[in-house]
């Protein structure tokens, strides 16, 4: 991530980005982004799922690596992952999810910023790169505290995602878009991740503001769970994140195949409402 200013040079990964948004907003739709947590419930369905988001639409997939604290996920999310963890699910076979689509579709890892320091940053970067990923997002990582990290991905071809949310202040706001690479990721409210009854009031003004910040696209996540609110948000930002309705829709299968069968019409009704 970028600490601001001037916008750094077009990453490998922030291209690849940049074309499947760019591919969307020439049909006249936000892009579709739905959120996967790897290894849940099982590795054989988080390859069913990957490939049911491809099929069923999608334009970029955020690939959750299971961690044991997701500050930033709420009990939905926080759930699968503890389930992935004790199912044997590491970063390895994370990235196994992410090369079985790569080639077919951007794929954006998120994870935390402790389990990249284990790891060491060059490694966990080259890992990704490896495994075909465009980009990262480190949730709990400041622009201002990429240091090594950052250098690390940006050095693999990755972009990497700032978040910005409604409490973030208009200038600092506005340093961070300035140096945004891949797209901005808008959280829609300060609470943690999970489906919302309604999308916040003033929801589009804050899209707004920040589109006038960036120089790449605006995707909007935490919240949305109905094909309609996806619509909402689509019609004023160029992407769409839908994270914990999926993971429920997944957790609530009986099989991998129906799991892909779930995620893949929700995704269609998206498709369709927008």
């Amino acid at each position: 991530m970028s600490d601001g200013g001037a916008p750094a040079p077009q990453l490998a990964g922030g291209k690849r980005i940049a074309d499947a948004l760019g591919a969307a907003k020439a049909e006249g739709r936000a892009a579709l982004m739905p959120y996967l947590m790897a290894g849940y419930p099982d590795h054989e369905t988080s390859l069913a799922v990957a490939d049911a988001y491809v099929e069923g639409g999608a334009d970029l997939i955020e690939l959750g690596i299971p961690f044991s604290d997701p500050l930033a996920d709420g009990p939905v999310v926080h759930a699968a992952a503890t389930k992935a963890l004790r199912g044997g699910a590491t970063l390895e076979s994370t990235l196994e999810v992410c090369a079985s689509v790569s080639e077919r579709i951007p794929v954006v890892a998120m994870g935390y910023a402790n389990m990249i320091l284990a790891r060491g940053p060059e490694r966990f970067a080259s890992l990704l790169a490896e495994a075909g990923a465009v980009g990262a997002i480190v949730p709990d990582l400041p622009p201002e505290e990429g240091g090594e990290i950052t250098a690390a991905l940006r050095e693999a071809g990755l972009a990497i995602i700032p978040l910005v949310a409604p409490n973030t202040p208009p200038e600092r706001r506005a340093r961070i878009c300035g140096g945004a690479e891949g797209f901005v990721y808008l959280v829609s409210d300060t609470r943690t991740t999970g489906e919302r009854k309604v999308m916040p009031e003033g929801l589009a003004d804050l899209v707004r503001a920040t589109q006038r910040d960036a120089s790449v696209p605006v995707a909007v996540g935490f919240g949305i769970g109905t094909p309609e609110q996806a619509a909402e948000v689509g019609s004023v930002a160029d992407g769409v994140i839908i994270g914990s309705r999926l993971v429920r829709a997944v957790g609530e299968a009986d099989s991998a195949a129906s799991a892909a069968s779930v995620v893949s019409k929700f995704l269609a009704g998206c498709r369709s409402a927008s």
